[in-house]
């Protein structure tokens, strides 16, 4: 993502769907027969199983036209199963629809070269076919012709939860998001852990949760998902799968996966958002690789919470609410699967604490918000600005600011932005050049560019019409 600022001007371009982590998946070993399609009533009542799987069958010839014979510049991201190519379809019929026109679909197509690659194509269609929650992605249809093996999905917009947090390219969610996300996922698993033979996900994991346009969480990627212990049992015994860091300790040591083995993968991503710092990094100190090992002990310790906590979204939660965070954190990450909470006491505690009162704003804090919103300048005598919504949440101002404040201040109700491709940023940066460099910060490299005044397009010469400062 790159930012253009002239004084408080500010544009964002661009965003990356999903680096598509976690494809790699292995079988489930049971058909969805075995389910039943009556959810207890202390279940998501928005979700349920249907009777038949409702997907449409494409035939490869469709799938080519949809994403331009599979075109590199389609690709949205590569893992583990295969690539994910963007596609378009007609709303209605699914059919493939002329490129740019229809709906906009991510179509998962199969690396021949993967040796569990039936097991895998096999156990999404089987599980997300008959599978209807919000906080799951839609399976739209699938493609089994000769050897290729292909999955069309709903179009996911914001890309995974694992983008937001870790890379300064995509935008930072704020603390109101972050617990959104949170008690979204955590009701898409207990959908799952609620239903009469209920579902092990396995691989919970923040690069397989996505967010769509309202920053509503879906689980995706059923590659790893089994059916859970039936009977008398407490669990179900498998070859060990999933994802070093995320995994249950029991599930590693003996390969038993528990229902709250999802729990433990659950309280290793609250403690990713919470930190903002990744389960597993190689390049942090040895003894802080491990983000539970190393952050686990102190999650008990008030005074240590704003050491712990994301610095970008401080003063965004009160400390009672980041307090009670890392109380279900502790609570998830316990090493015995009998002492972890539920899914559904984990989802009525986000909710809990999401609806505590927030921090109040002092005059300084409210005046310091403009330093992080999108401001659009007037542009015609430069006089004044005006102030539109940011990912860190001017939902927190009120649409008129007293006046005491700057009184020809507003809050637009739309941003009104200029949106510029990359192209466009590198030809007003001289392709990104050093001598262009401003200098370098947390967020990214700063460089000078030059734009026309009146319509903010990249000048045709550098030196020559408004300058600008670009960061990337």
């Amino acid at each position: 993502m790159l930012v253009i600022y002239n004084l408080f001007d500010v544009c964002y371009i661009g965003r990356n769907y999903s680096n598509c982590e976690g494809f790699s998946a292995t079988s489930s070993s049971a058909g969805l027969s075995q389910f039943s399609a009556a959810l207890s009533e202390d279940t998501c009542s928005t979700g349920e199983i249907l009777p038949t799987p409702n997907l449409k069958i494409y035939s490869f010839l469709e799938l080519k036209n949809a994403t331009k014979n599979f075109k590199s510049d389609m690709v949205l991201g590569i893992g583990g199963f295969g690539t994910v190519y963007k596609g378009w379809v007609d709303p209605k019929t699914l059919a493939p629809s002329k490129l740019g026109s229809g709906m906009l679909v991510a179509i998962k197509k199969l690396n021949p070269e993967s040796v569990q690659g039936f097991h895998e194509w096999q156990s999404e269609v089987s599980f997300l076919g008959r599978l209807s929650h919000p906080n799951l992605v839609k399976l739209l249809g699938y493609c089994s012709e000769d050897t290729e093996l292909l999955l069309v999905y709903e179009f996911v917009q914001r890309g995974s939860l694992e983008n937001h947090l870790f890379r300064r390219s995509v935008e930072l969610l704020s603390w109101d998001i972050r617990m959104k996300v949170a008690i979204g996922a955590a009701r898409g698993l207990a959908f799952l852990h609620n239903l009469d033979n209920q579902i092990i996900y396995r691989d919970f994991k923040a690069s397989n949760i996505l967010l769509d346009g309202g920053y509503n969480a879906k689980i995706a990627d059923f590659g790893l998902a089994k059916l859970g212990p039936s009977g008398e049992n407490s669990h179900v015994t498998t070859r060990i799968m999933g994802t070093y860091g995320y995994a249950a300790p029991e599930y590693m040591a003996t390969g038993h996966l528990y229902v709250k083995s999802d729990v433990y993968g659950f309280g290793v991503v609250l403690l990713e958002m919470m930190t903002g710092l990744r389960a597993l990094d190689t390049k942090r100190p040895s003894n802080e690789q491990n983000l539970v090992d190393w952050l686990k002990p102190l999650l008990s310790q008030k005074h240590k919470m704003k050491n712990i906590m994301d610095a970008r979204i401080q003063g965004q939660y009160s400390s009672k609410a980041a307090l009670q965070v890392a109380q279900l954190t502790l609570k998830c990450l316990e090493h015995d699967p009998k002492n972890r909470p539920s899914t559904k006491e984990v989802v009525e505690a986000l909710e809990q604490i999401a609806a505590m009162d927030k921090p109040k704003e002092s005059n300084k804090t409210r005046t310091s918000l403009f330093e992080v919103c999108y401001i659009e300048r007037n542009y015609n005598n430069g006089e004044g600005f005006s102030a539109t919504s940011s990912s860190v949440g001017l939902s927190q101002f009120s649409a008129s600011l007293s006046e005491d404040t700057c009184s020809t201040d507003e809050i637009l109700s739309t941003p009104n932005l200029k949106i510029y491709s990359l192209f466009d940023s590198k030809n007003a940066t001289n392709n990104f050049k050093s001598d262009m460099l401003l200098g370098i910060g947390d967020f990214g490299a700063v460089y000078e560019g030059w734009v026309d005044p009146k319509t903010l397009v990249p000048s045709s010469k550098f030196g020559t019409g408004m300058m600008v400062t670009i960061k990337i």
